[in-house]
């Protein structure tokens, strides 16, 4: 079965009320097919396989949105991901997603006041620690130029195992690129909270709704997971590399 989404009317359908239906009275619309198992595409139904029913009901072990299939038993075998949770419909949570949402908002806010401070220490503590581990690398390069005719192996591998130390006691490069995108993330998700925030009394969308507070919610669980990554930066012990040949040489014999 294939799937469309109108763009005029924001609705998604299958092929046959696409042919049926809505083509037949919606000439003008614009519509595109979409991939059925987009797990990004949130239509209101379950995804679950042979539930298809709307998502009415709230998980409060998983934090997720379900149908009545997910909470349901047949014959006393589990039949839905979610027989033994703490469930009820949505509108018993939505003052409480509500409240949540607000408090989201504030701690985007927040984020939003911070994180570009926050990203300029990381990335300049970063430049700090790269310099420093380059320059190491030229003066280890620098003492195995003496020595190229049987050392070179050995120096190539020095020079990978310096790398591997310097992430392993430090952060890796794609930490850098997921903070970068941190602001844009908190932008979108501040902007999204608001947006909500300011329908949320239609009832219509309210499984829209919950499911976009859910997506907040997760966005801010990652992005302070993030942070939490780098809560010690201040705390790193960056010490220049020796300059001696004889301090060179204690290095590399904890190497090797």
């Amino acid at each position: 079965m294939c799937f469309f989404k109108d763009h005029n009317c924001n609705l998604f359908m299958c092929n046959k009320c696409k042919n049926k239906f809505h083509s037949k009275y919606f000439k003008n619309h614009r519509l595109h097919k979409i991939d059925k198992d987009n797990q990004n595409i949130f239509t209101g139904y379950c995804q679950e396989n042979n539930h298809l029913e709307a998502l009415n009901f709230f998980c409060k072990n998983h934090n997720k949105l379900c149908c009545s299939s997910c909470i349901c038993k047949i014959k006393n075998e589990i039949y839905g991901q979610h027989t033994d949770c703490d469930v009820c419909y949505i509108n018993d949570i939505k003052e409480e997603k509500k409240a949540k949402l607000r408090e989201n908002i504030k701690q985007l806010q927040d984020l939003s006041n911070n994180i570009y401070e926050f990203f300029n220490k990381i990335k300049k503590l970063y430049e700090i620690i790269n310099k420093n581990k380059e320059d190491l690398k030229i003066k280890i390069q620098g003492i195995f130029t003496k020595k190229r005719n049987i050392l070179n192996k050995i120096e190539d591998d020095i020079l990978l195992e310096i790398d591997k130390k310097y992430v392993d006691k430090y952060f890796k490069e794609e930490l850098i690129k997921e903070i970068e995108k941190l602001p844009n993330k908190i932008k979108l998700s501040l902007e999204k909270g608001i947006a909500i925030d300011k329908e949320w009394d239609n009832d219509n969308k309210l499984n829209i709704i919950i499911n976009d507070c859910i997506n907040i919610e997760n966005n801010i669980n990652l992005i302070n997971n993030i942070i939490k990554k780098c809560n010690n930066i201040d705390n790193l012990d960056i010490k220049f590399c020796p300059d001696e040949e004889s301090e060179i040489n204690s290095f590399l014999e904890t190497i090797f």
